[in-house]
């Protein structure tokens, strides 16, 4: 599951890295929860809590239906 995660993340880089920002895995569960770490920008925004619910964890979701929570470190 972890390189199906790092294939969606692929896929959302892009538009972190327009505003200046990033995303790393540093962890996916086996009962489907991944963690991640906001950086650059988006690490220190403060709607970066949204930007991971609302963006990150929709399309991770979209991406790979197994994940059941995406959080943050």
């Amino acid at each position: 599951m972890r390189d199906k995660v790092e294939k969606a993340l692929e896929k959302i880089r892009p538009m972190l890295m327009a505003d200046g920002g990033n995303v790393e895995l540093v962890d996916v569960s086996p009962d489907g929860v991944v963690k991640l770490k906001l950086t650059g920008a988006c690490g220190c925004c403060p709607m970066s809590q949204m930007t991971l619910k609302m963006g990150v964890e929709r399309i991770l979701k979209q991406e790979v239906p197994e994940i059941k929570e995406v959080v943050s470190l």
